[in-house]
């Protein structure tokens, strides 16, 4: 019987390669499709817009942090694939009393090059994954990191607003766009004042277009108290999907910089 650790170092025991799968991770679900698991993946969220196809014609068994358990049982996975930090530890903690759950936990790009390789091997995919991998290095390396940083907040929500840490994977991604995160010694998400904003002296403001759908009447909001600083509405796919979108995160990350400062 093969045994494989997952990224929180959980031994996750399989009678055979997986056959029916089911995603709880939007991103991890795109990867799955690039990987080409189109008959292995059963169920995936409702928030598992990637790809298109799979949102219209898979079983949909709910939220990320509202699984709907129920769902997921009937379908019978032989292996589930969630996060630590997109999921419920309550609900993820419920399923693996009936099934196999491999949890990633994504903060740098390594950590996401690491799962890649891993989801490759678990579904017998190792080939598609490797290739992957080269893409991906291929392409942030020729990024690089920039060493003149943009200082930039990067907005997740409104009322509060708040931002991100330096121990996330968004903080990662900022890095290698060339932005310096005015509040990377943060943990994790913080709230925080625009008074606290303004003391840190951003040279712009980014605005994610996920969790929270911000809009052009945000940026107005926030043009209010920042005048002369450029505030853009970003992609916010690129910056905290960790799976296959990782191919096209440098090309817009070139993009964005050169729109902000154009």
């Amino acid at each position: 019987m093969p045994s494989y650790l997952d990224q929180l170092w959980n031994p996750v025991n399989l009678s055979e390669t997986p056959k029916r799968i089911v995603s709880v991770v939007p991103s991890q679900t795109e990867l799955l499709a690039h990987l080409g698991l189109e008959k292995e993946v059963v169920g995936i969220t409702k928030f598992c817009v990637r790809p298109a196809d799979w949102f219209k014609s898979k079983e949909r068994i709910g939220g990320t942090k509202n699984l709907h358990l129920e769902k997921i049982r009937a379908l019978k996975p032989d292996l589930i694939f969630a996060n630590k930090e997109e999921n419920t530890k309550e609900q993820i903690e419920e399923l693996q009393k009936d099934f196999p759950v491999w949890i990633s936990e994504v903060k740098t790009l390594q950590d996401a090059l690491d799962m890649i390789d891993l989801v490759g091997l678990i579904c017998d995919k190792s080939a598609f994954a490797e290739r992957l991998n080269e893409a991906v290095r291929k392409r942030f390396f020729a990024l690089s990191k920039s060493p003149n940083t943009i200082k930039a907040a990067y907005f997740i929500w409104r009322k509060p607003y708040m931002t991100i840490g330096g121990d996330t994977f968004i903080n990662e991604m900022m890095q290698w766009a060339g932005f310096e995160n005015i509040f990377r010694k943060e943990k994790r998400y913080p709230a925080v004042e625009v008074e606290e904003i303004k003391a840190l002296r951003p040279d712009c403001l980014l605005l994610s277009s996920e969790p929270f759908p911000f809009k052009q009447k945000h940026i107005d909001e926030l043009r209010n108290h920042f005048p002369k600083i450029p505030i853009k509405i970003v992609d916010g796919e690129f910056f905290s999907w960790y799976g296959s979108r990782l191919l096209h995160a440098p090309d817009y990350f070139r993009k964005l910089k050169n729109d902000i400062f154009e």
